[in-house]
């Protein structure tokens, strides 16, 4: 499976230049070669195909590809930029670009904001803001109570939605975010710096 490039060398589908995407996201040319290889292991991990699937990428990022979690399914949906259920290479080597450390803060708050948006309405809700404190929690194996979620949920609320009009708007979120750097702290690949 995959295109013969005239070099001979076989590539999976949705391939694309590595110069190409280098000039479009904030990678270098070898970054974006050693992502390729990155890539072709995870698409390969369970479905060979040259695609990443949902499975493939719960797998990667949880070492288990068969519990659900919202915060894998969101960040997939982010990454499946053509939504069509697989992340390919282009879309796989621009979703990371956010992460690199030469990324704009606004473009970090921007992904940060649409993880947030769960029913892709241009705001997020307090129950969104709920069901991804306790995926977060979830996933960092952390247990509290009912109550305590609440009273983080109600407080971080309370502070970013500063129209009081019970949604947060994208404007809202850059004033929190700004006010709680903590936020896009991890949106950030280390290794690249």
């Amino acid at each position: 499976m995959g295109c013969v490039c005239s070099s001979g060398v076989k590539h999976t589908p949705g391939y694309e230049d590595p110069a190409l995407l280098a000039k479009e996201t904030p990678f270098t040319v070898s970054e974006v070669e050693a992502l390729y290889e990155l890539f072709k292991k995870l698409s390969s991990s369970i479905i060979n195909d040259g695609r990443i699937h949902k499975e493939e990428f719960q797998l990667a990022l949880f070492r288990n590809r068969n519990r659900r979690n919202l915060f894998a399914d969101r960040i997939f949906d982010l990454f499946d930029q053509k939504r069509n259920g697989v992340i390919e290479f282009g879309e796989f080597v621009r979703s990371l670009g956010v992460f690199h450390p030469n990324t704009p803060v606004e473009d970090k708050i921007t992904f940060a904001f649409r993880l947030y948006d769960l029913r892709r309405t241009g705001f997020i809700e307090k129950e969104e803001l709920t069901e991804m404190v306790i995926a977060l929690l979830h996933e960092s194996d952390l247990v509290l109570s009912e109550d305590v979620i609440e009273v983080i949920v109600d407080k971080t609320f309370n502070d970013a939605d500063i129209k009081g009009d019970g949604k947060i708007d994208k404007d809202e979120w850059k004033q929190f975010v700004a006010n709680n750097p903590s936020l896009i702290k991890n949106m950030t690949l280390p290794y690249l710096k």
